[in-house]
């Protein structure tokens, strides 16, 4: 049984204008769980209960939560899911509707990691959001459903999983010339500083509202990709993300989270970046924590301290 489904790939007509190319938009919002995560952290959980796992443990920063709460509801598995206090009260009732025992600990995801790992027990497996080889295994489908070649994907990119998921699949079809652009909100750029410094950079502290973004470092596996493909990298404001969040639904009619705006307001901010690129899917990578009124909200806020 498939956890994740199968989503469209739509030509976005607006975003196609700004730049003057063929933008299309790969619609992983539409996931039952509201992000592209129901897939690889679907393929891990169905594998793991095959090799006789009991129950998951889990910790997150909303969205890979909520996917291992669905994945265990699919498959009849009870959850437990790790959030650290930044995780907005939203995301924390959609995973217990999910049926989950939700555990708020920490100040960031890596307190909540450390705490779920010590709540594992010999018939438990231990979920990690992002850093799995299972996990880019399930992503990488998302290429498989491409109908086109691009000539880059734009994709934002928090702990890395679904950047090595995306390099995964584009090996398996022999897409290694497709360039990958990485998206960040300053505040959460943990990959594109490692990249200029050339070596994995691990973040104080997470300050962007894009929380979704909030691993402190990369996983190896990201920054390795970068060595293996055309990788460029682009960090916006949480302004922009928010402005292109919104934009982004009067357009399409679909809300996702910051996270994903980063590489929307690439695209609706027609970045230089993607001067040398005429097919570009852009994965809408979803995301369930916020509603169109809160983005509003938080883009007024925004928007007012910049003015003063």
């Amino acid at each position: 049984m498939l956890i994740h489904v199968e989503t469209p790939l739509i030509e976005s007509l607006p975003l196609s204008r700004v730049g003057a190319r063929r933008v299309w938009l790969k619609l992983e919002a539409l996931q039952p769980c509201g992000s592209f995560k129901a897939r690889g952290i679907g393929h891990l959980c169905r594998t793991h209960q095959a090799r006789g796992c009991k129950r998951f443990v889990s910790s997150s920063g909303g969205n890979a939560g909520l996917a291992v709460a669905y994945s265990g509801r699919m498959l009849g598995m009870p959850v437990t899911v790790v959030v650290p206090e930044t995780t907005g009260a939203r995301a924390r009732r959609l995973i217990a509707a999910q049926g989950a025992d939700v555990i708020v600990y920490g100040q960031s995801w890596q307190e909540a990691h450390e705490h779920a790992l010590s709540l594992l027990a010999a018939d438990a497996q231990y979920v990690h959001p992002f850093d799995d080889a299972l996990i880019w295994d399930g992503h990488a489908s998302l290429v498989d459903e491409l109908g086109v070649k691009p000539d880059a994907i734009v994709l934002s990119v928090g702990g890395g999983g679904l950047l090595a998921g995306v390099a995964h699949g584009l090996k398996r079809r022999g897409w290694n010339d497709v360039a990958l652009i990485a998206a960040e909100t300053l505040g959460s750029d943990s990959f594109a500083r490692s990249i200029a410094a050339g070596s994995i950079i691990e973040l104080s502290r997470i300050t962007s509202i894009a929380t979704s973004l909030g691993a402190k470092r990369v996983c190896t596996r990201a920054f390795e990709v970068s060595r293996e493909f055309r990788t460029h990298t682009q960090v916006v404001s949480d302004l922009a993300a928010l402005r292109a969040c919104l934009q982004f639904a009067e357009d399409h009619r679909i809300v996702v989270e910051p996270a994903c705006g980063a590489s929307l307001a690439l695209c609706y901010g027609d970045a230089a970046v993607l001067d040398a690129y005429r097919e570009i899917v852009v994965i809408v990578c979803g995301g369930a924590g916020v509603s169109y009124s809160e983005l509003a909200a938080l883009e007024h806020e925004h928007a007012a301290r910049e003015i003063v």
